[in-house]
């Protein structure tokens, strides 16, 4: 597995597979062109024999000065499971670190319980929000009405 980063016509090959890849959950409107234009370089594409398996969009924060975000991050169904979404953290965490900044942070929607189950693997910590469900602390309403999700932080040592 290759890992580079990403190139703005990267936003081609990736939009129409992510609506798949969420099994058919709409989630491409939320991975807009601008990402790829002006985050590249802290966001990256995962290739197994010239093939998209995985990708990573992160920046680092604007507003606060140790902070890196993880935006959005896809690994191909087929390739679940196979460390590709650890190569890309990883990643993302070593650019942090060469950027001055230690804390990393990402947002999943509570209803992801793969996603929950992979940071926290991961070692970020589940901030506390102001309701719980199924025992998982939720902000109500984070990304707009009815739109509530959990939020991790994990600072890199």
């Amino acid at each position: 597995m290759e890992i580079r980063t990403v190139k703005d016509s990267d936003y081609y090959v990736i939009s129409p597979l992510i609506n798949k890849w969420w099994g058919g959950r709409k989630m491409s409107d939320k991975l807009p062109k601008l990402f790829f234009d002006h985050f590249s370089n802290t966001s990256f594409i995962a290739e197994k024999d010239e093939k998209l398996i995985g990708f990573l969009i992160g920046f680092l924060s604007q507003s606060h000065q140790k902070v890196a975000y993880i935006h959005f991050v896809g690994v191909h169904p087929d390739y679940r499971k196979q460390s590709v979404g650890n190569h890309l953290y990883n990643q993302f965490f070593h650019v942090v670190q060469q950027n001055g900044r230690n804390i990393v942070r990402c947002v999943t929607s509570p209803v992801n319980k793969t996603s929950i189950a992979f940071h926290t693997k991961m070692g970020f910590c589940i901030e506390e929000g102001d309701k719980k469900m199924d025992g998982i602390f939720v902000n109500t309403d984070y990304d707009g009405p009815h739109e509530d999700r959990v939020l991790f932080e994990k600072r890199l040592i």
